[in-house]
């Protein structure tokens, strides 16, 4: 077995109904959620750290080297500041108490042996008559009598030093993966300016993506609500939220902190904040993309709607437009352009009968017509055809009674210089038959 103890810098007691006491809780919590994302096997020990066994989850997070450097990289922004990596849960937690990260190449019991005794939680009650005997190290306590330690100092101290070693199984409450997700923080420091609230807001995201993980799930967004300091203007209120939404369902930690980022750079805060609350909103189902068996070297790029996504939240949500397909034959009118913050599926218009030009001009151009034969940089030939498309009566002009009515007879051509081109014929006021071209072919 592979145990990582994550060493908080809260104590193993606090006083009953403490706010000290409501942190350390929260602190622990948020841990423990980023924790479910490497393994199940999570517990929190002896109230001050998070205990996680990785050796089945190894291989999934590509080796152990690169699971240590993302650990080490990530927990210290969740309070981490300490870490140790052991056989054993209890050996994790001393090797975390002494700065020792992890055995590297040695084995376990001469690593212990020369840690000292006071990084034991069970030996604290007894240090001063063990440190007026000389027992300062773990190793000079193994080396006593078992018989004689046990009469003397109880079996309590031996049972948690065979755990230390692994010679004892070690027995742990393993958390549970909550339905819904919310985390709140209270803030050190009252906070004036919105940008810097989300140096604080980073660690509540850090576990909302842990949560996702561990469910296999991805978010549409987040609520991001903060809460005014009681000691404010009648007139600021209790504090505010604002709801990031993304274009697709994922869990990409620094996409979120982007958006939150745009959002709170055009925010304004009437109000000291002094606590900060996120909840995720839209969590779905997520699909894992399968990875290939040789290197990628494509797709491995931001994708398109994210990007957008930045520039839509940094200029606004009708500032960035796409372009969408009605349900419309005329072909003018077959796109409407919509904000990007209004995307919605669709159902695809039916396919025409005739294939559409990739490109289409603003406005159609009439053509020379030789002979009763339409001509563009040269004679045309007609290839396919006619495709009647009539309609747009209903489609008035603003502000007038005329309609955007058609009555046109779409061709397929081609041109020896132009290439594949995309023409109509209609009638005109009088009676004429005139041809045009509207679209051009790639």
């Amino acid at each position: 077995m592979l145990w990582v103890a994550l060493l908080t810098s809260i104590p193993a007691t606090w006083p009953e109904k403490s706010s000290s006491a409501l942190q350390a809780s929260e602190g622990l919590r948020g841990l423990v959620l980023w924790s479910l994302q490497f393994t199940p096997r999570v517990a929190v020990v002896e109230g001050c750290a998070v205990a996680m066994e990785v050796e089945s989850s190894l291989r999934l997070f590509r080796g152990l080297e690169a699971l240590k450097e993302r650990v080490s990289a990530e927990a210290p922004d969740l309070g981490v500041v300490g870490m140790g990596w052991a056989p054993t849960a209890m050996a994790a937690l001393v090797m975390a108490r002494c700065g020792v990260l992890d055995l590297g190449r040695r084995l376990l019991q001469p690593v212990m042996d020369e840690l000292p005794l006071a990084a034991l939680t069970a030996a604290n009650p007894h240090a001063e008559p063990l440190s007026c005997a000389g027992i300062t190290l773990l190793g000079e306590l193994r080396r006593l009598p078992r018989a004689q330690v046990s009469r003397r100092f109880g079996a309590t101290l031996l049972a948690a030093l065979d755990q230390v070693y692994g010679q004892r199984a070690e027995v742990f409450r393993y958390e549970v993966i909550p339905e819904e997700f919310s985390a709140r923080i209270e803030l050190p420091v009252r906070e004036d300016h919105a940008p810097a609230l989300l140096m604080y807001a980073r660690p509540l995201l850090m576990q909302m993506c842990g949560w996702l993980a561990a469910k296999h799930a991805g978010a549409v967004g987040f609520r991001f609500r903060w809460i005014h300091d009681s000691m404010r203007a009648r007139d600021a209120g209790d504090g505010g939220e604002v709801t990031i939404r993304s274009a697709e369902c994922l869990r990409d930690l620094e996409h979120f902190v982007r958006l939150l980022a745009e959002h709170l750079a055009r925010q304004e805060l009437l109000a000291p904040v002094g606590e900060l609350q996120i909840d995720a909103i839209g969590v779905q189902p997520l699909t894992e993309q399968s990875k290939s068996l040789l290197p990628e070297s494509l797709g491995s790029g931001e994708s398109l709607y994210l990007v957008l996504e930045r520039i839509a939240a940094r200029l606004g949500p009708e500032s960035v437009v796409q372009p969408v397909l009605v349900d419309e034959h005329r072909m003018e009118w077959m796109t409407h352009w919509t904000p990007l913050a209004k995307r919605k599926k669709r159902t695809p218009p039916p396919v025409p009968e005739q294939p559409e030009p990739t490109f289409v001009l603003e406005k159609p151009l009439e053509l020379a017509v030789i002979k009763d034969r339409p001509h563009y940089e040269g004679a045309l030939t007609l290839l396919v055809g006619p495709d009647r498309v009539e309609g747009g009566w209903w489609d008035r002009l603003p502000g007038t009674s005329a309609t955007r009515n058609v009555v046109r007879d779409y061709w397929i051509a081609q041109s020896d210089n132009a290439g594949v081109l995309s023409i109509f014929s209609t009638q005109g006021p009088d009676g004429r038959i005139a041809w045009f071209l509207h679209g051009h072919f790639a």
